[in-house]
């Protein structure tokens, strides 16, 4: 017997934990179970036509919202082509409407609902037995609703939680993940109840034991994959736990792997803090669910939380300018019209996170939003991904705009691209979610939105919006803001073609060719390149001369000249900032003769 589990991931990048996870679950006598993985930018004919060529006797889809909509339609189409393979599906996205998924996809058999490792191994010893399975051998298996061959659909009722040390370990072979990002699970369900999210079904937390979870840990440590991304819905619950397992990624440290983690940030103490703060920069990756700072919204969805202790902490962190913090926000919840949500976004934004992610609303079967949708007039997708369109405080006008806005925050915030010029302009504006309204317009009515462009595309149409908002082209403003972008520009990357808008540095290009030939300079700012030849230096670094202290002059959103009336800077490109990922810059202590 033939069973194929199938995998269509959003990004090749990513693995499917959930596909490996019960294939190494199962085994039977004359039992072979692989798996076939694709993504969502692979055509349907592709998919279907290596699904078809398998012929398998039993094919298992994992379904999720980004890949649902693809997976009912190869269920039709293999049906048709395929009509002696049973179908089976599992996975969140038809775990909760179980009955309706059957009823609307005549080709699909059955439905694994809800945590599957104990059900599809259960299956698959029961297929060992008899294929094609009839209604009593599946009847005795709980966690399934199944069609019989008289057409009625059976639900066998809910499984019960399996201890999390009953799970396999999938990642035996690592060559099967070469170069993509490690989904692992210490831990299933979540102590809160937020009412937008799944994970508040099961409010009973189980863990892995430490001795799996640290002898698991150790084979991505010595494999030194990229990034390890733990999907504990909330890591940090609890605290000996936290500090066990982040001391022993801190100790074991290999200099290449990231691990990822979910956390709630104001449930951090002190001793948690002081750990973080003694990491590696790029070693750890905090995500932080702010989703609204407004009381009443918090209240609605049951979501406690203390911003201004989590503030406090997301503050300390980037101080220490070691740990990548990812803030998110949620776009229509209950009691949050634009203005509620501008507060919103204004105050995370001032903590100056390393991505501020502007979500949308997901009204998801089975969870308790979906059962308010009528209270607070949810108008939303009815397909996937079931994104919020209106709400009684937010019209689609409203959700249209925040869309552009998203855009905008993407291209010119999270991008990290663009620090010091965004630091400038927000001087111009009465807070930063007007800065970001103005840019949405600005492409708007420039006609710029929808396109793909290249950063220096990027730049070039930054510099016009300034230029509206300076409202001086050519003068001091425009000249200053200039040197911003330009300092933006080589400090992440050291650019061959030169921006025709950055200023003009032909007076000094004797001089920087004498302060790279100079050994006194090559010992005080260059003495880790002194294996290296002069082209290579240059390869590796770029001096840029400027008229204005940048950084100051950002900060304080006017301009200052130097003691010296010039400033030059070194920028170094060997190794990458953890948070921003550009170079490091200095100051020459010496002016340019």
């Amino acid at each position: 017997m033939k069973i194929v589990l199938a995998a269509i991931n959003a990004k090749y990048i990513h693995s499917n934990l959930a596909v490996y996870s019960l294939k190494d679950s199962a085994w039977a006598e004359g039992v072979d179970i692989s798996i076939e993985e694709f993504t969502i930018n692979n055509y349907i004919d592709e998919i279907l036509a290596r699904l078809y060529k398998s012929r398998p006797d039993i094919l298992a889809f994992s379904c999720y919202i980004w890949n649902i909509s693809m997976v009912e339609e190869l269920a039709d189409l293999l049906g048709k082509v395929l009509p002696k393979t049973s179908i089976w599906v599992g996975g969140p996205e038809v775990s909760y409407d179980a009955g309706d998924v059957l009823k609307r996809n005549p080709a699909i058999d059955l439905v694994m609902c809800g945590e599957g490792e104990e059900t599809f191994r259960e299956l698959v010893e029961a297929a060992a037995k008899q294929f094609p399975m009839e209604g009593e051998l599946l009847s005795d298996i709980a966690g399934i609703v199944f069609r019989g061959r008289d057409g009625r659909i059976t639900d066998t009722g809910a499984r019960p939680p399996l201890s999390m040390d009953l799970l396999p370990f999938p990642y035996k072979n690592m060559e099967l993940f070469k170069n993509r990002i490690i989904y692992y699970e210490s831990s299933r369900g979540c102590p809160f109840s937020c009412s937008y999210c799944l994970s508040s079904i099961d409010r009973h937390v189980r863990f892995r034991s430490m001795d799996k979870v640290k002898k698991e840990l150790s084979v991505f440590l010595e494999a030194k994959v990229p990034q390890v991304k733990f999907v504990d819905r909330t890591f940090n619950c609890r605290h000996d736990r936290t500090l066990e397992i982040w001391r022993f990624i801190r100790d074991k440290d290999n200099g290449v792997t990231n691990f990822h983690f979910e956390i709630t940030a104001d449930l951090l103490n002190e001793e948690e803090l002081e750990l973080l703060e003694s990491m590696r920069p790029g070693l750890v990756q905090l995500e932080i669910g702010v989703q609204s700072v407004n009381p009443d919204t918090l209240q609605a969805i049951q979501r406690s939380m203390d911003f201004e202790k989590l503030a406090g902490i997301v503050r300390r962190l980037g101080k220490n300018r070691n740990i990548h913090q990812h803030l998110d926000l949620i776009a229509g919840l209950p009691w949050e019209d634009m203005d509620s949500f501008a507060q919103s976004f204004n105050k995370v934004y001032s903590l100056e996170p390393s991505q501020l992610q502007l979500g949308f609303l997901k009204v998801l079967k089975g969870s308790p939003m979906h059962d308010m949708q009528e209270e607070y007039a949810l108008v939303y997708r009815t397909r996937p991904v079931y994104e919020v369109m209106s709400t009684r405080w937010m019209s689609f006008d409203d959700i249209l705009f925040l869309k552009e806005i998203e855009e905008m925050v993407e291209v010119y915030y999270n991008s990290a691209q663009f620090c010091q010029s965004l630091k400038y302009l927000e001087h111009f504006f009465e807070h930063p979610f007007e800065l970001f309204s103005r840019l949405a317009f600005f492409y708007r009515n420039g006609d710029f939105a929808g396109r793909h462009y290249s950063r220096f595309e990027r730049y070039e149409l930054l510099r016009t919006f300034a230029a509206q908002v300076l409202g001086d082209v050519r003068g001091f403003l425009q000249e200053l803001f200039d040197e911003i972008l330009t300092y933006d520009l080589y400090l992440r990357e050291n650019v061959k073609s030169r921006p025709r808008w950055a200023p003009d540095q032909a007076p000094w290009k004797k001089a920087v060719a004498a302060f790279y030939s100079n050994p006194a300079m090559i010992e005080r700012y260059f003495k880790d390149y002194r294996d290296k030849n002069y082209r290579q230096i240059r390869n590796l670094t770029h001096v840029e001369v400027f008229h204005w202290d940048i950084i100051e002059s950002a900060q304080a959103g006017e301009g200052r000249t130097s003691g010296k009336g010039l400033g030059a800077m070194v920028f170094y490109y060997d190794h990458k900032d953890c948070l921003t990922y550009g170079g490091r810059a200095i100051l020459l202590e010496e002016e340019l003769e």
